[in-house]
Order: structure tokens, then C-alpha cells, then sequence
């Protein structure tokens, strides 16, 4: 998968550091990029969270790129409580 929809810093960190999509990430990553809502359901450690943040961290990217990284908060992580017990 080449992850066409990111940013060329965010591929290639990416691909640096995990070598390539697990089959959960290449199988949303498309809908995440085309900015549908999409569910995930997949088993633990098949890199979900990965998925919906590389997403986030693109767009600060891609902000911080065109000079428009406003000093806010633009991204907020709920993490399930059953997966902490």
C-alpha cells in the first residue's frame, strides 16, 4: 500500500518505523482519508488507534506545512475503558 492519501513526512515516517499497514489500517485508511466515519473492528494490537491517529497527525502536518498550525487543541483520544482494565 503506498498510503497515496498522506502526506509524503507522514509516509515516510511511517514506513521508516513500521515497514507497512497492518490489514485493519489499509483496510480503513481509505475511508479515514475520504473523511467518512469508520468503525474498526479488528482484534487488539492490529494497530486501530494507529489508523485513526495517523489521520490526525497528517492534518497537523499538512497545517504546520502551509504555516495555518493554530496553538489549539484539534485532537482528543477517548480510550475505552475495558481496554485499561
Amino acid at each position: 500500500m503506498e498510503l497515496t492519501c498522506f502526506h509524503a513526512a507522514v509516509r515516510s515516517w511511517f514506513f521508516r518505523k513500521f515497514g507497512s499497514p497492518t490489514a485493519a489500517q489499509a483496510q480503513s485508511w481509505p475511508a479515514i482519508c475520504g473523511g467518512r466515519h469508520t468503525l474498526i473492528a479488528a482484534p487488539t494490537g492490529s494497530g486501530k488507534t494507529l489508523a485513526a491517529f495517523l489521520a490526525a497527525i497528517d492534518s497537523l502536518v499538512r497545517q504546520a506545512a502551509c504555516g495555518n498550525l493554530e496553538d489549539r487543541t484539534q485532537v482528543l483520544y477517548v480510550s475505552p475503558l475495558k481496554a485499561l482494565s
